[in-house]
C-alpha cells in the first residue's frame, strides 16, 4: 500500500509538470473553459484526468475520505455537460503544442503523417442519450446503440497525437433513437457539434482535416483505410495540399489505364508481368476516374501463404517507392493502439455516463489528453533529446517505423481478412499496445491496470 501510495504521488507531481509544460491551463483558458465561482476549470479538469490512475470512479471517490476536500457530484457533471465550452478548440491547441514540441526534437526529413479512421463508441444500455443511434460495428457484424467517433491523429513514427474527433450519429433518421436537446442555444459550439454529428462521413472527414491545417498542425501524407480511401474524398485531400495514401479494396470503382478503365483484379493481371520475387509485387499508375483525373500510384502486396491473394495500397505520391508507400502505411497502425489503449486502459465511454451529448464529447477530449500526455512522458522517457540542448546534439533521432515491421503488420492482415473481419486482429494489437506499455515510465506503469480482455 506504502509503495503504491508513492508512485501516484510521484505521478501527481510528474503529471502536474506535464500540464505545465504544455500549457493546459492556458488552453483550457483559451477554449473559454473557465468558471467565475467555485473549483476552477483547471481543478475539476486535474481531478478528473487523475481518477483512472486511482482506479475509481466519481462515485468511489465521494465515499473516500478526501471527499471533504472534493467537489460535490453535481459540479463535476454540471462541468461536463456545459455546451459553451469549445472542447475542439483545446483539443487542437494541445495537439498543436505537443506536435510542434516533437518536431523540433526530430530531423525535417522526417515524414510526418494524419491517420484518419472511426471505432464503435458503444452506448448499448442506454436509452435516453442524446442523438443516441444504430451504428454498424464492422469487426462483429452487428447494430450496436451509440455512435460512430471518427478520429484525426498526428504521427511521427514514434509518437501518436490524437488531434481532433467527431461522435457521429446517423444522418439517417429512423436510425436516431433520440434528437438534439432543444433547449441548447443554437450559436454554442455544443449545437455545432451536434449539427456536425448528423452529417455524412465523408463531409466530416474533410472537415477533421480543414480545422487541423487551420489550426496550423503539419503533415506529409493522409494515411486512411478502405473505408475511406474513395475518389471524392482522395481529391477534397489532395485540394489542401496533401497526398493520399490508403488500402483499397475490389470494389466496382474503376482506374483509367492508358485509354482503359479496368478494376483493381484486371490492374494486378498488367502487373503480373514484371512481378517480383518479395512480398512487394509492384506497381501500375493509373488516374482516378474523375473530373480532375489524379495521377495515383497502386502497390500490390503479396499474401505469403496463398500466393493468389493480395493487398493494394493506393498513393497520390506517385514519385515514392514501392516501398516506402508500404513503410508510410505501416504508420496506420498507430491509431488502432490508440483506440485499444483508450478502452482498455483510459476508460473511455466506462468511466462517465452522462445523458447529454455535451458530456460525450468533453469526457472523450479529457481521455484524449490523458494519451497525450502519456505520449509526452513516453518521449520524455524514450528520447534523449529531450534532456537538453547537449543532448539534442548529440543523439540521434528515435527510431522510425522500419520496413519490415510494417511489411509484417500489413501481412497480418490477410489472415483477418480471411477470417470475415475488417480490423485488425487481437494477437496485432496486443503486441502493439504491449509494446507502447512497456515504454511508459515505471511509475506510470504502476498506476494504470493493464488488460486485454476489454474491448
Amino acid at each position: 500500500m506504502l509503495s503504491k501510495k508513492s508512485s501516484f504521488v510521484h505521478l501527481s507531481q510528474a503529471m502536474k509538470n506535464s500540464f505545465s509544460e504544455l500549457n493546459v491551463g492556458k488552453h483550457l483558458r483559451s477554449a473559454g473553459i473557465t468558471k467565475k465561482l467555485g473549483f476552477s476549470c483547471l481543478t475539476i479538469f486535474q481531478l478528473l484526468f487523475l481518477l483512472v490512475f486511482e482506479h475509481r470512479n466519481w462515485y468511489h471517490a465521494c465515499l473516500s475520505k478526501k471527499a471533504i476536500d472534493l467537489p460535490s457530484k453535481d459540479v463535476i457533471y454540471d462541468f461536463l455537460k456545459v455546451p459553451t465550452f469549445n472542447w475542439r478548440k483545446f483539443l487542437s491547441a494541445i495537439s498543436l503544442e505537443i506536435t510542434q514540441r516533437f518536431q523540433r526534437l526530430t530531423s525535417s526529413e522526417r515524414v510526418s503523417v494524419f491517420i484518419l479512421d472511426d471505432s464503435v463508441y458503444s452506448r448499448n444500455r442506454s436509452k435516453k442519450v442524446e442523438l443516441l443511434a444504430r451504428i454498424h460495428d464492422h469487426v462483429t457484424h452487428k447494430f450496436v446503440k451509440g455512435f460512430s467517433m471518427l478520429t484525426l491523429g498526428w504521427s511521427d513514427g514514434f509518437s501518436f497525437v490524437p488531434v481532433d474527433f467527431a461522435l457521429l450519429s446517423s444522418a439517417k433518421k429512423e436510425n436516431r433513437y433520440c434528437e438534439v436537446d432543444s433547449s441548447i442555444d443554437k450559436r454554442t459550439s455544443g449545437f455545432k457539434r451536434r449539427m456536425e454529428a448528423v452529417q455524412s462521413k465523408p463531409e466530416v472527414s474533410a472537415n477533421l482535416i480543414q480545422n487541423a491545417l487551420d489550426r496550423g498542425l503539419v503533415a506529409d501524407y493522409v494515411l486512411m483505410d478502405t473505408w475511406f480511401t474513395h475518389a471524392p474524398l482522395i481529391e477534397s485531400i489532395t485540394d489542401k495540399g496533401l497526398f493520399v495514401i490508403g488500402m483499397v479494396k475490389q470494389m466496382k470503382q474503376r482506374y483509367q489505364y492508358k485509354d482503359k478503365l479496368l478494376k483493381l483484379d484486371n490492374l494486378f493481371k498488367q502487373v503480373k508481368t514484371t512481378l517480383q520475387k518479395n512480398d512487394v509485387l509492384g506497381s501500375i499508375q493509373v488516374r482516378l476516374q474523375t473530373d480532375k483525373q489524379t495521377p495515383v500510384k497502386i502497390v500490390f502486396v503479396r499474401n505469403r501463404n496463398k500466393k493468389s491473394e493480395w493487398l493494394a495500397i493506393l498513393s497520390t505520391d506517385t514519385t515514392l517507392s514501392d516501398e516506402e508507400i508500404v513503410r508510410i502505411y505501416g504508420m496506420r497502425w498507430d491509431i488502432e493502439t490508440f483506440f485499444k489503449c483508450t478502452k482498455s486502459l483510459l476508460k473511455l465511454t466506462k468511466e462517465f455516463q452522462g445523458r447529454s451529448y455535451d458530456s460525450m464529447i468533453s469526457h472523450t477530449t479529457l481521455v484524449f489528453t490523458r494519451y497525450i500526455l502519456l505520449e509526452w512522458n513516453r518521449r520524455n522517457e524514450q528520447d534523449p533529446k529531450t534532456i537538453g540542448c547537449l543532448f539534442y546534439l548529440m543523439c540521434e533521432d528515435v527510431k522510425d517505423l522500419d520496413m519490415f515491421t510494417a511489411l509484417q503488420q500489413l501481412l497480418e492482415l490477410f489472415e483477418t481478412m480471411s477470417k470475415g473481419m475488417v480490423s485488425v486482429s487481437t494477437e496485432t494489437l496486443k503486441s502493439q499496445l504491449m509494446h507502447w506499455f512497456e515504454s511508459l515510465p515505471s511509475y506510470i506503469k504502476g498506476s494504470l491496470s493493464f488488460s486485454m480482455s476489454e474491448s
